[in-house]
């Protein structure tokens, strides 16, 4: 039985576009102990492959998490049949505000160690005593209290386009990175301060309270659902966005446009842009902010030296990044040196 990809991604993108069926763009998470992490996983691609699932699902024996795109017509059968496994049972599932039927080209489902990486070996912490669950009214009001430490745990390349007023943002790379930075800034604040965290879909902040409960924070919060929630609320209740700018999302897509305001910088001319795209070189790759105009000018890559490369036949190009291993470029998100207005603060 087949129970992985066959399909290019171009080739699965002329199929959406052949079916014309409207995909609905979700997202959702559950940390829960699973005993068999890659039993589970096959037992989760037989059953979505046929149903035309397609996405990037992590299994671990901590949980799951899950960004994926479902045919819209297929979507009371997909929630049915995880209504069907105990504790995925009435799971949140976060729906995009915004919706793309190419966010996703390929169904990836793959176990990992951990599915949110956090470089923790300590056996007596508990994921599951999680602090306490806000919705975005309770947040915009938790945030505003002179007693309360805001803190985006997300990385340094999503808070750049966008984050919450108020919000400690962090300048990391890793969520691992964050948990003892963020710890020892706040250290003296355990007795006496509320601390409240977001993230993008609520994963990491989920795990991250329960760390610094486990660490004796005693006031700790988070904004249930992470900003893609919070964006649905304050939308659907009329309540005030108190989100400045785009919020960062890991698909296709790149971002969701939350509020009016643009925060962030082109990465090549300085101009105030919160687009990212990467670069047109497959042997760079680098994730970065591009307007319209450097976008046009480099044709869509970082540099000039990128550029050039680009303009050579695909065999010199093969040649050039053979024996490389180009993910430095694809994990410094935006950090490179050829970037000249890249984040400095």
């Amino acid at each position: 039985m087949q129970l992985y990809n066959k399909l290019s991604a171009e080739e699965r993108r002329q199929l959406i576009r052949d079916a014309g069926k409207h995909r609905l763009t979700i997202s959702f998470y559950q940390y829960h102990q699973i005993g068999n992490p890659q039993l589970f996983r096959d037992y989760l691609f037989i059953h979505w492959d046929p149903m035309e699932v397609l996405g990037r699902i992590y299994v671990a024996h901590e949980g799951i998490n899950a960004q994926l795109s479902v045919p819209g017509d297929r979507f009371d059968e997909f929630k049915e049949f995880l209504d069907s496994i105990v504790f995925l049972e009435g799971v949140r599932l976060n729906i995009a505000r915004e919706q793309d039927n190419e966010s996703f080209l390929k169904l990836k489902v793959k176990v990992r160690p951990k599915i949110v990486a956090d470089g923790l070996d300590d056996q007596t912490f508990d994921v599951t005593n999680k602090g306490k669950h806000v919705t975005a009214r309770e947040f915009n009001d938790l945030i505003e209290d002179p007693n309360t430490v805001l803190v985006d745990m997300r990385n340094h390349y999503e808070t750049e386009i966008g984050h919450f007023k108020n919000a400690w943002t962090p300048d990391v790379d890793t969520f691992r990175e964050s948990l003892p930075i963020i710890e020892k800034e706040i250290a003296e604040h355990k007795k006496d301060k509320k601390l409240v965290m977001y993230c993008t879909g609520g994963i990491r902040c989920e795990k991250a309270s329960a760390y610094y409960k486990h660490k004796g924070f005693e006031d700790v919060y988070q904004l249930e659902g992470g900003i893609i929630e919070y964006h649905r609320q304050v939308t659907e209740q009329g309540l005030e966005n108190k989100f400045r700018g785009k919020n960062f999302v890991f698909d296709q897509r790149l971002a969701e446009k939350i509020g009016d305001e643009v925060i962030s910088n082109c990465h090549q001319c300085g101009k105030p842009c919160d687009t990212h795209t990467n670069c047109a070189n497959d042997a760079c790759h680098l994730l970065f902010i591009q307007c319209e105009e450097c976008k046009a000018h480099f044709e869509n890559c970082c540099s000039q030296e990128c550029t050039d490369i680009i303009q050579l036949p695909l065999e010199e190009q093969k040649a050039l990044r053979a024996g490389h291993y180009n993910s430095n470029n694809i994990f410094k998100k935006g950090r490179s040196e050829k970037l000249v207005f890249k984040k400095h603060e």
